[in-house]
């Protein structure tokens, strides 16, 4: 007898595939289709919160269904001292912890995590999770590739499920903008590489910063606090909890709100007397931060160049000084920047330092405009209306969203640009809940039609046929002639003519 076979290799090479994925691109749902085959059941292309169905998909509990009598018989053989590869143990290892995983997340989900939950008793689930695992893994006669310890994986379990929930909740829209930017949040999490994050960067993160960039009210912080509150956090199973329990982890700074000698005093804390004002002592965020924490610098485009060539420090050297004090200090935690401007212009005219710059855009993340998750997807602005109704309704949060929609609709109308993103739909939402009425800072006129396109370009939205079209009349708006614009396009000028757009002219010449 054979310890797998062919089929069931198969089926564990797909169920290995699948497990290390990131889960919120479109390769996670292909590669459940692979593995479930007649049982899949279809659904959204991405992984996104929706109104009407807030949970995650369900196809993830199909596959642990699937797996489990075959494990169970693995199991079985390898109890009875079957000759079993070694490539087929690591397959054996990776369903296994797949099963151990779902067994686990409800558990996980109701504990919660942060110094929030003062519930002592809610990780003593972690000894069902043991009792599994020795189960599985520990076999008299059969040695695994590579030792794993239980604590380990648990501490891992733990971070891949509030990582998903987090980013899941907090992240909405089923485009694929919105989905490349939970993809994108995963990966400053856990790297593209799952395998080599569990085996030694779990503990190399923090010193990798990360810079956050996109238009203001797109998320940004949200983001930040996605990755702040999901790093990996050891557990002690002497004790019963995980390192941070009792800690706060995120620690944001507005740079633009302040005054550069208040940021730097927020940043690097001061001695008293340091400045005028500085009546005593005071740490900053810096060394406030603890390990597992992480600073967020908001606006970054905004810092005063002194504070830069500070902060570059910070990062070569994890070292710093308050302002006033000879004594260092070491930084232990993770920075996160973000900033709504175009640093790489700011860099030319001598604004940003290069050398800053080129020691953050080690991890980097674009957010998503309105513009661009409405030309991908028109109907994911109700998912954000409800989403952002119960946020500030509470349970009365449905009715509210069925009021602030059809205002919208009657009053905005489809084309509504948003130029204020998501920060103006929540304060558009509050407006109507407030005072039954919304008026936008900014002209309700349509969405430029230049950045219209390149909102629609960015989205992957357009036929090849209707970017042609979209780009020959942009151009013939510029150059007012069939002959120049065929010239510059490399095009006959019959095609030129043909493809033009009287009305898309129209709005290109007003804009």
């Amino acid at each position: 007898m054979t310890f797998l076979t062919a089929s069931q290799r198969a089926l564990l090479q797909g169920v290995s595939r699948l497990g290390y994925a990131n889960p919120f691109l479109p390769e996670r749902v292909e590669f459940e289709r692979a593995v479930l085959g007649d049982e899949f059941h279809e659904g959204e292309p991405v992984w996104s919160y929706r109104a009407d169905h807030p949970e995650p998909r369900a196809n993830v509990w199909r596959v642990a269904t699937k797996l489990q009598p075959i494990i169970d018989q693995l199991r079985t053989r390898l109890s009875g001292g079957i000759e079993v590869h070694e490539q087929d143990l690591l397959l054996y290892e990776d369903a296994t912890l797949q099963i151990l995983y779902q067994r686990s997340y409800r558990n996980f989900y109701q504990a919660g995590f942060g110094a929030e939950q003062q519930n002592p008793s809610r990780w003593r689930f972690y000894n069902e999770f043991l009792a599994d695992w020795r189960h599985y893994f520990q076999i008299d006669g059969v040695r695994f590739p590579f030792e794993r310890d239980p604590r380990h994986t648990f501490a891992c379990f733990r971070q891949i499920q509030r990582a998903f929930d987090i980013t899941f909740r907090d992240i909405i829209g089923n485009s694929l903008p919105a989905a490349r930017l939970r993809g994108a949040i995963w990966q400053s999490i856990f790297t593209h590489d799952m395998r080599r994050y569990r085996r030694t960067l779990y503990a190399r993160m923090g010193e990798f910063a990360t810079l956050i960039t996109g238009p203001s009210g797109t998320g940004k912080e949200l983001a930040a606090r996605a990755i702040a509150e999901c790093r990996y956090v050891p557990f002690d199973d002497r004790r019963l909890a995980f390192a941070d329990d009792n800690e706060q982890v995120f620690f944001p700074i507005n740079i633009s709100a302040l005054t550069p000698t208040l940021v730097e005093s927020e940043l690097f804390g001061h001695r008293r007397g340091a400045f005028t004002g500085a009546v005593a002592d005071r740490r900053g965020w810096l060394e406030t931060c603890p390990e597992l924490g992480s600073v967020f610098l908001d606006e970054l485009g905004d810092m005063d160049p002194a504070i830069q060539v500070k902060l570059l420090r910070v990062i070569e050297t994890r070292t710093f000084h308050p302002v006033g004090d000879t004594a260092g200090r070491q930084f232990r935690g993770k920075l996160i920047a973000a900033t709504n401007r175009d640093l790489p212009d700011a860099m030319r005219k001598g604004q940003f330092r290069e050398d800053l710059y080129y020691r953050l855009c080690s991890d980097q993340i674009a957010t998503v405009s309105m513009a661009e998750q409405l030309a991908a997807s028109p109907a994911v602005l109700r998912d954000l209306v409800i989403y952002m109704s119960r946020r500030v309704a509470g349970a009365d949060g449905d009715t509210l969203a069925d009021e602030v929609m059809p205002w919208i609709d009657a009053h905005l109308g489809p084309d509504y640009p948003w130029p204020g993103n998501y920060r103006e739909l929540e304060q558009c939402v509050k407006n109507l809940l407030i005072r039954g009425n919304y008026r936008p800072a900014r002209s309700t006129a349509a969405l430029d039609p230049v950045e219209e396109f390149a909102a629609h370009a960015r989205a992957a939205t357009l036929t090849a046929d209707e970017l042609l079209a979209h780009y020959v009349t942009l151009v013939y708006s510029r150059t007012g002639s069939y002959e120049e614009t065929a010239r510059r396009l490399s095009l006959d000028r019959r095609t030129v003519k043909a493809k033009v757009d009287a009305a898309l002219l129209a709005r290109f010449r007003r804009a």
